[in-house]
């Protein structure tokens, strides 16, 4: 069995899951059952598919999901500072993280490729 905590890709991604959870339970009522439901959503799928990828060979199209992902996330993280739930620093913070991450992530896929 695989130890999930040997991949940093899997470390990473806990750490921005946790922090994106924190951030979520603060925004408006007005938003919980649209915009916070969506990241969520999102933030929840990530990790499926980061897990599929340690677990399975055939990681290629989970990586690539991820990879979308990411780019939803980003958005929605945008448009959270855009909307004022999160703050110009919160915003920088996830940004670069999540940025680490789709690195990661792109690594991860190369060498998948070859």
């Amino acid at each position: 069995m695989k130890k999930l905590n040997n991949y940093p890709v899997y470390e990473k991604y806990y750490l921005i899951f946790n922090w994106i959870l924190d951030k979520l339970e603060k925004y408006p009522k007005s938003v919980r059952y649209s915009v916070c439901k969506k990241i969520y959503e999102i933030t929840v799928y990530i990790y499926e598919k980061i897990i599929d990828s340690i677990y399975d060979n055939e990681r290629l199209d989970a990586l690539k999901q991820v990879n979308i992902s990411i780019e939803k996330l980003r958005l929605f993280m945008r448009l959270s500072h855009d909307r004022k739930y999160i703050s110009t620093k919160q915003y920088e913070y996830i940004s670069e993280e999540i940025n680490e991450l789709g690195k990661m992530i792109g690594g991860w896929l190369k060498n998948c490729e070859k």
